[in-house]
């Protein structure tokens, strides 16, 4: 069930993608993931080309595993980015907030697979139209940027819609979360928060402890009325999102409060006034292990439940 298409498509032996995640999934947790046998991205979040350079440069020091890198395409450094990923002929590229149709052939001319993010039925239409290799089908239980439709009930209509696989993203951190998507016809899954917690993932000691102590109800929605909700563990400054909102500020005095917040969080460790970008599968997360560690534990549960079900199947 594990080693299939996608895995032979991104030269993976699991299909396990962790998340770009801006600041938090530098070459050092890319690799880590990548050398396990999963695939590991490097978040290009808003950082400019050459940082990405750099990244990705450090990266292919560490490791011969394909790797890939996340460009969020609202960034102002998108085209820029996407030349250096051209240059540096990167092994698969990801994408979130917005349409990479216009680059899809050039990477594809340089053998670079492409696989956008997509929240909605539509979307995910429009980019197999495009020649998207691929789709990350992310729900709203997951951290960062947003929804508003769940993994459950995404993933099997998008499932249904396209030909090309589909890989489940939103609420996933362990071998039960894998099986699920699985079952909903996903050919794979991507995990973000879990990684966080990874020993080669550079996030401040203080957030990734901040994801260990967090209970079911502490990921929280933040930014509704500025038409892209974040989700973040509640704080200080999840509080202050919730006030100015609740006061009608405007769409700028609500961003002004969240510009620099995530940098504060992950590399300074401010986890009271930055934000902690994480997502509802946090109540699951209950210690800091290697990458390696975190994917055999996720694949052993994953065939042990397999195999399970397979018995009840037999015995019935």
């Amino acid at each position: 069930m594990l080693a299939n298409k996608l895995c032979r498509m991104l030269n993976i032996s699991y299909p396990i993608i962790q998340g770009g995640m801006a600041w938090v999934a530098t070459a050092e947790l890319a690799v880590a993931v990548s050398e396990a046998g999963g695939l590991g991205l490097i978040g290009a979040g808003n950082a400019p080309a050459e940082i990405v350079r750099n990244e990705i440069k450090k990266a292919k020091s560490l490791t011969n595993k394909p790797f890939g890198v996340n460009v969020m395409l609202m960034s102002p450094f998108a085209d820029e980015v996407m030349e250096v990923i051209i240059e540096e002929k990167i092994a698969v590229v990801t994408t979130g907030a917005g349409n990479p149709g216009k680059f899809i052939s050039q990477l594809h001319a340089q053998g670079i697979k492409v696989i956008p993010v997509v929240a909605s039925v539509a979307l995910a239409k429009r980019m197999e139209k495009n020649n998207a290799d691929a789709v990350i089908v992310e729900g709203t239980e997951a951290g960062g940027h947003i929804g508003e439709l769940t993994t459950m009930t995404l993933v099997p209509q998008i499932v249904d819609s396209i030909n090309i696989p589909v890989i489940a993203a939103g609420g996933i951190g362990d071998g039960r979360g894998v099986v699920a998507a699985m079952a909903l016809g996903a050919s794979g899954v991507q995990i973000g928060t879990r990684f966080i917690c990874a020993t080669e993932c550079i996030a401040h000691t203080k957030y990734k402890q901040y994801v260990i102590d967090a209970k079911d109800r502490d990921a929280v929605v933040s930014g509704r009325s500025t038409g892209h909700p974040v989700r973040v563990l509640k704080n200080k400054l999840s509080k202050e999102f919730d006030k100015l909102e609740k006061q009608g500020a405007t769409i700028e005095e609500i961003q002004a409060l969240g510009s620099g917040k995530l940098r504060d969080a992950v590399i300074d460790g401010d986890i009271q006034n930055g934000s902690v970008m994480a997502g509802q599968i946090s109540g699951l997360v209950t210690k800091v292990q290697p990458a390696k560690e975190i994917i055999d534990e996720i694949i052993k549960q994953s065939q042990e439940i397999t195999q399970r079900l397979k018995i009840m199947n037999k015995s019935e």
